[in-house]
């Protein structure tokens, strides 16, 4: 007798064992350490002015992001899923954290980013990764697209050196308070700006190895520290950064403040798992390497812990940055921990030199920033797909800018779903079949004459009988013409069968038992039998068959088939 194998469910070990492990269990020398470092080291030349004006961008202070990139950096490469994932602050995050951080102070901040951590390795532990990458594709593009713009109106302020007491944080009022504060406009801030989007975009199209973050925010940096223009700086507003880590620790909280901040701590981790997952997914299209999902997330949960533990904002896998560290030569995770490691040092050595920094040139790059995020070509594609797509897209960035990026997200997924089951309803249907299918008569039967008798119903259903589709195929099968003595429904060409279309054949059923009529169901699979005999669906309410010749072949029969 031939056994079927059964497929066996991957173990803890395999989703959970991270990449560093199996890396270095696969060889690692001297040729994979130095492939890893310049790796690292580019990453970490492109990451120190990024974390740092994402981190001022949120409300929090630049050593706040220096932090998150180092400690959460270093946790997501070394216990993560993905050879390339790069974790650290990342701009999808600025409006999220900016309003915890204006609603609940930074202890509240660092306590939702504790909160979201603990949610984060929970969905890894729970395996439901492989969910978070069900999100519909104009859904990130509508919301990262909307993030984008309320980033770059974020900056308006440190771009036009205005003089601002109060800035709100709702899109129209902010604008109408910069537009009234337009004659504090401060010119060279403003050129600073401008030169610093300039210097990247240039550098970029010249010289796209260079790290033209860098470079530019350096040169900002010199100018104004040679000709003392007038300008805000970091030393200006933030005294500088130290030179140290901070110990781990965590603010005081009480019960009700974490209840409190339990709303907060799932946008983040909703966002956070999808942002990551993303990255994680982009890096492996660029390598043909597969992630595991279940481990990422465990590994974001624990570094944006241990970010909130040092004083940092919240981690999660950064798209740009990671694309660097593929394009860069890296091999694995440790470069991704060298990175890490040489954002300390750059701390640690050049933190008196950060307080030059102008605020106008970090908001030059968060900018262009803001503008590599509006992902343009995929926008023109999905506006012409359909209004489908072109309807999800629109409210979810809508929503994402005018109202709140948790109740986007949500509401363009409920529309992703309804738009689904509405097409899938579509692509299923019934047709009535009139004559055999060479295909449908078994050997045995082939000798023989045999016809549709008269008195014999046969309909073919194709396409997954689902809620979505139950009620409209139920009425085309419910108008069975009068006379008939025996009604077969082929399921042959039915992939999936859910509770609504089972129950919907128990009501046929019901039916056709009362009318005295005979109901074959044919060429259900071994899945599809189980769910109609799981709702009753036997003798005597009905028989079954492994095609439709066989089925026609009882009719006429006095005595009840055996199935």
């Amino acid at each position: 007798m031939t056994q079927t194998a059964t497929p066996q469910q991957p173990g803890f070990s395999s989703l959970f064992t991270p990449k560093l492990v199996t890396v270095l269990r696969d060889g690692y020398g001297l040729a994979q350490l130095r492939a890893d470092a310049i790796a690292g080291l580019t990453v970490a030349i492109v990451a120190l002015p990024l974390s740092m004006a994402i981190a001022i961008a949120s409300g929090a202070t630049p050593a706040q992001g220096l932090y998150t990139a180092i400690i959460g950096g270093f946790l997501v490469s070394a216990l993560g899923g993905s050879r390339y994932q790069i974790g650290g602050p990342a701009g999808a995050f600025i409006v999220l954290v900016a309003g915890i951080v204006t609603k609940y102070g930074m202890d509240g901040l660092i306590i939702a980013t504790f909160l979201s951590g603990l949610m984060l390795a929970a969905m890894g532990l729970l395996r439901l990764g492989t969910f978070v990458k069900f999100i519909p594709f104009p859904v990130t593009v509508g919301f990262t697209a909307g993030i984008a713009v309320i980033i770059f109106a974020s900056q308006i302020k440190e771009i036009f050196g205005l003089d601002l007491a109060h800035e709100p944080g709702e899109l129209v009022a902010k604008l109408a308070a910069l537009w009234q504060a337009r004659g504090t406009l401060t010119p060279a801030a403003l050129a600073i700006a401008l030169g610093t989007a300039a210097l990247i975009l240039g550098l970029k199209h010249l010289r796209p190895h260079w790290p033209g973050m860098l470079i530019a925010v350096a040169a900002a940096a010199l100018i104004v520290g040679l000709t003392g223009l007038p300008v805000a700086t970091i030393g200006s507003k933030f005294g500088g950064i130290p030179s140290s880590l901070p110990a781990p620790h965590l603010p005081p909280f009480s019960l009700e403040k974490v209840v409190a901040l339990l709303p907060s701590a799932l946008s983040l981790t909703l966002l956070g798992a999808i942002e990551s997952l993303l990255s994680a997914v982009v890096a492996d299209g660029m390598t043909g390497r597969r992630h595991r999902s279940n481990c990422e997330l465990l590994a974001q949960g624990i570094a944006n812990m241990g970010s909130a533990l040092f004083g940092g904002i919240c981690v999660t896998g950064t798209i740009a940055r990671t694309a660097t560290n593929v394009r860069s030569g890296a091999h694995g995770p440790v470069a991704g921990m060298l990175h890490a490691a040489f954002l300390l040092v750059f701390m640690l050595v050049a933190a008196p030199l950060a307080s030059y920094i102008p605020l106008a040139a970090l908001a030059g790059v968060l900018a262009v920033v803001a503008w590599n995020m509006v992902e343009k070509p995929a926008i023109a594609v999905l506006l012409r797909s359909g209004w489908g797509e072109a309807t999800v897209l629109t409210v979810t960035f809508g929503l994402t800018v005018f109202r709140d990026l948790t109740e986007a997200i949500v509401t363009g997924l409920a529309l992703g779903s309804l738009l689904f089951i509405q097409r899938m309803s579509k692509a299923t249907e019934v047709r009535t079949q009139h004559a055999f299918v060479s295909d449908d008569i078994p050997d045995h039967l082939r000798s023989r004459d045999v016809q549709q008798p008269q008195d014999a119903v046969v309909y073919r259903i194709s396409g997954a009988l689902f809620f979505g589709a139950a009620a409209s195929i139920g009425s085309v099968l419910d108008n069975i013409q009068d006379g008939a003595k025996m009604l077969v429904v082929d399921f042959s060409a039915v992939p999936f069968l859910d509770s609504s279309g089972a129950n919907m054949i128990e009501g046929l059923a019901q039916k056709t038992h009362r009318k005295g009529m005979t109901l074959w169901l044919t060429g259900a699979s071994r899945d599809i039998r189980r769910v109609l005999l799981t709702h009753g669906l036997r003798k005597p309410l009905v028989h079954y068959a492994d095609s439709i010749a066989s089925a026609l072949s009882h009719c006429g029969d006095d005595r009840r088939p055996l199935s």
